[in-house]
């Protein structure tokens, strides 16, 4: 009778102190605000996970208080403690039991994947393109933008690519991240829920500006984004039709700054990881690293720089420093060029 007694008091406590705990860590805020359809089943899981871990802490704490207080030695009891050699029905519950809820966690973690990764055929497709150390969007009708614009409701599928080292799309509130990882084309599907600006983040440490590889992405409502869209490919068009489909400048020194060339490439003939722009074209007899020169820095050179960039070395700079930018369509070379050429 003793002993049931002493069970009830301490599955008592467990269940209080499980209780609390929980209510507690809940209580700060662990996550962000949920804002796509993907958090709300990973947001369950990450629940459920923290109702064990509170059961846990609470099984193995109040055990051991409850022992120290109860059955701690008496004053004047000199004897030992009973010798008990073990008890194999207690053995074979704890190990079968948490066997049954490693499982049951695994079967839900796989119907939690199986929710994320849900296929709508509908999907709004974007183009991600990480690179040191910032973030490019390329939209289907054929612009871009260094800020994410999404439809709400709508499940997006972003089709991602690093140019450089391993990057990591992540924005918290929507709770699922991708890896980018250089010659490959990774995926991730999203499904944005509440309007809202929030922040990309990259989630793998990327180089000396890793923590500032940030970029806006500003959840609207299906009119908003296709008032967007619409103006956004009106500019598009009018920058394509005020050069006359000709190679602008100003196109390139835009392209300057969304594609990170700053990052290496100075413009007052600085020293960086890349040669300084400023009085590059034009020059004779450019010396290379394998001894080499090219005779003259043409725009084929610049072009060949940008889309195969370890085909010439330029003298005291290292091969793979800079990452090829062969996915740029030609127009889009051929206006970073035209800026180059403004740099004298």
């Amino acid at each position: 009778m003793r002993n049931v007694r002493h069970f009830v008091t301490v599955t008592a406590l467990v269940l209080l102190v499980t209780y609390l705990t929980y209510i507690g860590l809940t209580s700060l805020g662990l996550m962000p605000v949920a804002a796509s359809a993907q958090a709300g089943p990973i947001d369950w899981l990450f629940d459920l996970h923290v109702i064990m871990m509170s059961f846990l802490f609470s099984l193995i704490t109040v055990i051991m208080v409850y022992s120290l207080v109860v059955f701690r030695r008496k004053p004047g009891e000199t004897g030992d403690g009973a010798h008990i050699e073990g008890n194999t029905k207690l053995e074979i519950f704890w190990t079968i039991v948490p066997l049954v809820v490693v499982i049951w966690f695994g079967i839900i973690g796989a119907d939690n994947l199986r929710q994320v990764r849900a296929v709508d055929p509908n999907a709004l497709e974007v183009r991600v393109i990480g690179f040191q150390w910032s973030w490019r969007f390329e939209y289907p009708e054929g612009f871009s933008s260094n800020t994410l614009y999404l439809p709400a409701n709508k499940q997006v599928l972003l089709k991602m690519e690093s140019i450089d080292v391993l990057h990591s799309f992540w924005v918290p509130e929507f709770r699922i991240k991708q890896d980018l990882v250089p010659g490959r084309v990774t995926e991730l599907r999203i499904t944005p829920t509440l309007e809202g600006e929030y922040q990309v983040l990259c989630a793998e440490i990327c180089g000396t500006s890793h923590a500032y590889m940030v970029s806006p992405v500003v959840v609207v409502s299906q009119v908003a984004y296709e008032t967007w869209v619409t103006g956004q490919l009106a500019a598009y068009e009018a920058e394509l039709l005020a050069s006359a489909g000709q190679p602008d400048a100003t196109r390139g020194e835009k392209l300057y700054t969304e594609l990170g060339c700053k990052a290496c490439h100075s413009l007052d003939g600085a020293a960086g990881v890349g040669p300084s722009w400023k009085g590059l074209f034009g020059q004779e007899n450019h010396p290379l690293a394998d001894g080499s020169v090219v005779a003259l820095v043409d725009e084929e050179y610049l072009q060949e720089s940008i889309i195969a960039p370890n085909n010439k070395i330029a003298l005291g700079f290292n091969a793979n420093a800079m990452p090829s930018f062969s996915y740029l369509r030609d127009a889009q070379v051929a206006d970073l060029v035209e800026f180059i050429k403004t740099l004298k």
